[in-house]
């Protein structure tokens, strides 16, 4: 039963890239690993770009900076 957790930064990801995402890591244990979809779980947690770190910075302020 495997367990697929994703994460991304709240930027407007849509439902439909969402699904894509799904069914991509879906077909992708199902291909290299011979798991069974019905019982592969995928998780989409969106996290506020205050949240995401990355060099000492969130990326709010990193996006802020780069977009001077």
């Amino acid at each position: 039963m495997p367990y697929v957790n994703i994460r991304v930064t709240n930027e407007g990801v849509t439902t439909g890239q969402k699904l894509q995402l799904i069914q991509g890591a879906t077909d992708l244990l199902q291909r290299v690993l011979n798991k069974d979809p019905a019982t592969t779980f995928v998780i989409i947690d969106e996290v506020e770009m205050e949240n995401w770190g990355v060099n000492r910075e969130n990326v709010a302020s990193r996006r802020q900076r780069e977009a001077r």
